[in-house]
């Protein structure tokens, strides 16, 4: 895996945890509105929504630079609509980019040819 690869990767999973909190604060924002006077729903509302859009961006770089079959990618897609997929996808994306550094390091030292 080369280092533009890896940027990628640690891009999308440093936005995947921060956009699933801040979905499920949107969640208990939306609640609150309904229930109390409290309306923090067009200040979440737009922090989620950036969010979104970085881990979007994020994941098509992503995407592109890792070449996913469709089927991987169309899982980080889905767990960033969930409300606690975030959580998922930042567990799934270290456990890859450990991988990733394990067959370097073994590729560098000759122990596979991979």
């Amino acid at each position: 895996m080369d280092l533009k690869t890896a940027t990628a990767l640690r891009r999308l999973r440093l936005v995947s945890g921060p956009e699933a909190i801040s979905f499920l604060l949107l969640l208990v924002c939306s609640i609150l509105k309904r229930t109390t006077d409290f309306n923090a729903v067009p200040v979440m509302g737009m922090i989620h929504g950036v969010l979104f859009v970085l881990y979007v961006v994020f994941w098509a770089d992503a995407w592109n630079r890792t070449k996913w079959p469709l089927k991987t990618a169309a899982l980080y897609f889905v767990l960033s609509v969930l409300p606690t997929g975030g959580f998922f996808a930042e567990r799934k994306l270290k456990r890859e980019a450990e991988n990733a550094v394990i067959a370097s390091r073994a590729r560098q030292e000759g122990i596979v040819n991979a």
